[in-house]
């Protein structure tokens, strides 16, 4: 059985990331003497070579934040592996003619797009005028909107799930609960809520990132449990969060939480959570 990588970032490359490149340039304005970045190059063909050992042959490339809304580098790792690679991409809501690039994109073979609020509007960060265009424009072309968000952040998914019912909408990272290193219940009950609206989906990822942040990260799987009751293998998808997730750990470790370490799945469920929910999301086109 084939499986889907539902959530990877590649860059480029090497000492020289941090400087205007020719041809991938971090866009101007961003201070890149603050972002951390390791490993300081991961071109496409490396995690194609780390994930083809686990039966991983397909992989969604999620838009890097240091590129800004500069998407050519994983729209030019698509063309170059069509087969192998979807992407979700990053844009403006704010910018002009949004329909009209989300379409364009589509076509490069972008099935999604990041959407990240800003911690000063965590509360009302999906009321500009632009997101409802955004999710408006994503109904019709079936792009996913994926959200990297902490639990602060949901009610305004659900009331954007809610104005826009037809619209994919994906939670990153299990609402990212247990990022600083505590689960809490109220956090659970609160990202499950979201489950009667039917649109929404999340992302069972970045284990390495919540709870007590340590393989064989057995102590995230209660919580990947309550969702899992919650939303049903239909609407859960699994990721790496690569390379991040590897800075620590390896890409086993990453895959062996849904493969091995839930027992209460069924095979049919992991094939969901490692295949089918993502292949019907991203790589439909």
């Amino acid at each position: 059985m084939q499986f889907i990588d539902s959530h990877v970032h590649i860059w480029t490359s090497d000492e020289t990331v941090y400087k205007r490149r020719e041809s991938y340039p971090i866009p101007g304005g961003i201070d890149t003497s603050k972002i951390e970045i390791n490993p300081k190059h991961f071109p496409p063909e490396a995690i194609l070579s780390m994930a083809e050992p686990f039966g991983i042959n397909r992989i969604c490339l999620v838009q890097m934040s240091f590129y800004g809304t500069d998407n050519n580098y994983i729209t030019d790792a698509i063309k170059k592996y069509p087969e192998s690679f979807r992407g979700a991409a990053y844009l403006d809501p704010d910018m002009q003619h949004i329909e009209d690039e989300m379409n364009d994109l589509l076509h490069k073979g972008i099935t999604g797009f990041r959407l990240v609020p800003e911690d000063r509007f965590v509360t009302t960060w999906l009321q500009k005028s632009g997101y409802d265009s955004m999710f408006a424009t994503a109904t019709e072309t079936k792009q996913a909107l994926s959200c990297l968000v902490n639990t602060d952040a949901l009610d305004e998914i659900e009331r954007m799930s809610r104005r826009h019912p037809k619209t994919t909408i994906i939670i990153d990272h299990l609402g990212r609960i247990g990022a600083n290193g505590t689960i809490l219940e109220a956090d659970i009950r609160h990202l499950c809520s979201l489950a009667k609206n039917e649109n929404i989906y999340v992302k069972v990822s970045a284990f390495y990132a919540l709870g007590k942040k340590m393989p064989p990260h057995d102590d995230l799987i209660p919580l990947i449990k309550e969702v899992y009751d919650s939303y049903g293998p239909d609407r859960l998808m699994w990721a790496s969060d690569a390379p991040p997730s590897l800075i620590n750990e390896s890409y086993g470790s990453q895959v062996s939480v849904i493969r091995d370490r839930v027992k209460f799945l069924t095979s049919e469920d992991k094939d969901k959570l490692m295949r089918t929910t993502a292949e019907n999301l991203l790589f439909y086109n």
